[in-house]
């Protein structure tokens, strides 16, 4: 699979933006998703996951707490395409932002979804730059 992540720009405190990974190759649906950002002069953090397919269509969510309540991942089977929707977006958000694709464990849970090591595919980077 290969992954093209696209939405990123320049926004204000508390606007919204909506960031897209669209795959090519194979179907997201039997992958857990992740997004995760890197800041200047920073390491590599977990912002947000959505497990593999389950019986409904979708897939359990995990959040990292800077972005809990703010921040939305979702992901459209059909399109083929997996979406973190950021609102009330705040300066320490800016940083480069990339999605990645970990392959699918055993039940539902997504284990390992906050580890850059779980995951087997990367799109580039998106920059996300919000101003004060």
């Amino acid at each position: 699979v290969q992954l093209q992540a696209s939405g990123g720009g320049l926004v204000q405190t508390g606007d919204s933006m909506r960031l897209s990974c669209a795959a090519s190759g194979r179907t997201l649906g039997s992958y857990g998703m992740g997004w995760f950002r890197q800041a200047p002069g920073k390491d590599r953090e977990f912002v947000a996951a959505i497990g593999w397919r389950d019986g409904s269509g979708g897939g359990s969510t995990y959040y990292a707490d800077s972005v809990k309540g703010r921040f939305t991942i979702s992901r459209d089977n059909a399109k083929n395409e997996v979406y973190l929707q950021m609102n009330s977006l705040k300066p320490e958000d800016t940083a480069v932002h990339y999605c990645a694709a970990a392959w699918a464990g055993s039940g539902s849970y997504f284990s390992g979804y906050g580890s850059i090591g779980r995951y087997a595919v990367w799109g580039q980077g998106t920059q996300v730059t919000v101003s004060s």
